[in-house]
């Protein structure tokens, strides 16, 4: 079976002011947070208001994230993640149907 390379993929997604900031507030709850923390092995983190739709393999998404967020992936200081699907779901998000968010790790 071949694996097809999509050489064109529009990742642009725009949120409603409220989803996003319900989507916002369960990314920065206390104890999602800590959770986080715990599974990068860090002291902390901080979300840095980033998401982004994961994108097709191609040659110039190799990471399957926009190129210009790919500095996120290779920085040790940050940490990428997956939205929650039931965070999708409580902030009425069906598309794009997954989003990442990138988090910054804080070492004390």
């Amino acid at each position: 079976m071949k694996i097809k390379v999509i050489e064109n993929f529009d990742g642009d997604f725009t949120l409603d002011p409220q989803v996003q900031a319900v989507l916002f507030n369960l990314l920065t709850g206390e104890k999602f947070l800590q959770q986080v923390a715990e599974q990068a092995n860090c002291q902390s983190v901080t979300f840095t208001e980033i998401l982004f739709q994961p994108v097709p393999y191609s040659p110039g998404t190799p990471k399957g994230m926009p190129a210009d967020l790919e500095q996120y992936h290779q920085s040790p200081a940050y940490l990428i993640i997956n939205v929650p699907p039931n965070f999708m779901f409580a902030a009425k998000i069906f598309q794009p149907s997954r989003l990442c968010a990138i988090y910054q790790k804080i070492r004390d």
